[in-house]
């Protein structure tokens, strides 16, 4: 039996040991680690592939049918650690895109990338699990992505949310009002962002506009880290959180080089010294950094540098030496 990566706990707590003086700046000011396609931990092999495929993936997999589901997983998994290990490592922005499963009687709802993941229900229940022992601790779940879903399938998500959250879902408001000591003062600790028309009328799901992730579309880093900072420079002009998704995407070529090697060992590990670099180099703030995503996020120390930019909010701040040793330390 294989060993299963652990996750760092060094982070379990950080926003709640942040200093006075950045809970109280607006929270799409402040840096915050976040996972791509943050459910692919775990993918079915068993089950048909999934709706958000194109049809030539689901006409390879009639033809070779288990061999081409081994290949897909090495390409859809993006992250090793659980929910629970990577909120333990520090993450607090999470990726979601879910689906039905076409010709399933009921409403049940799946993550998906390519194949189907575990119940969204149970990886909610998994992130309040941690929310309720971690009082302090914030989460984004960002669902852009719905797949073989009617309003009857949107509705009972809805619900979902609402009935395993309950009071910990912040209601929408203006960006800017949005701190952690604003968020601990009513007990919130969820923000939902729902990229779909149903939830309009809900006033505890933010529409998707709220949350912009630009996608770069490439495998190349160097074009990968110009669109970055492309992006951050227009971040302003939309008043809003902003994701800068620090990825690489494969194409069909990509995949067919690296087809038995998989995303990790062939397109993830040579790139990320490169992706680091300009990770580290971000500062949080007005028109800087907010939420930065990546895949596999324990094999750099990931979520531990993205935090760590946002001492560099202290160190502008008069007085920064008093309000710096107050800060959260590693």
């Amino acid at each position: 039996m294989k060993t299963r990566p652990t996750g760092n706990t060094s982070n379990t707590d950080w926003m709640g040991s942040l200093c006075p003086a950045l809970t109280s700046m607006p929270l799409k000011h402040l840096a915050v680690p976040g996972s791509h396609d943050s459910f692919s931990f775990w993918v079915d092999e068993q089950a048909p592939v999934g709706p958000d495929q194109k049809a030539y993936v689901k006409h390879l997999v009639a033809i070779f049918r288990f061999l081409a589901k081994k290949v897909m997983k090495k390409w859809s998994m993006t992250q090793n650690l659980t929910f629970r290990e990577q909120l333990e490592g520090g993450i607090r922005y999470f990726d979601l895109r879910v689906s039905s499963k076409p010709g399933e009687p009921g409403h049940e709802i799946y993550f998906i990338h390519g194949l189907f993941g575990h119940k969204v229900r149970d990886g909610l229940n998994d992130i309040n699990n941690f929310l309720t022992k971690h009082k302090k601790e914030v989460v984004f779940l960002d669902f852009n992505h719905h797949y073989a879903m009617s309003e009857e399938h949107h509705h009972y998500l809805i619900k979902m949310l609402k009935d395993v959250f309950g009071h910990k879902l912040c209601r929408i408001d203006v960006v800017e009002e949005i701190t952690l000591n604003y968020l601990w003062e009513d007990v919130y600790q969820v923000l939902v962002f729902y990229h779909h028309p149903s939830a309009e009328s809900c006033p505890v799901m933010w529409p998707g506009s709220k949350i912009p992730a630009p996608w770069a579309n490439t495998t190349d880093a160097t074009d990968l880290i110009q669109f970055l900072e492309t992006t951050l420079g227009e971040r302003a002009k939309y008043g809003s959180f902003h994701v800068s998704q620090a990825i690489l995407t494969p194409r069909v070529k990509t995949i067919a080089r690296g087809l038995v090697r998989g995303l990790r060992n062939y397109l993830v590990e040579k790139n990320l010294p490169t992706i680091m670099m300009w990770v580290e180099a971000q500062k949080p703030g007005v028109d800087g950094v907010n939420i930065i995503t990546s895949d596999f996020v324990e094999l750099v120390d990931f979520a531990n540098t993205v935090i760590k930019l946002n001492n560099l909010l202290i160190q502008d701040r008069p007085q920064a030496h008093d309000l710096f040793s107050d800060c959260h330390k590693d």
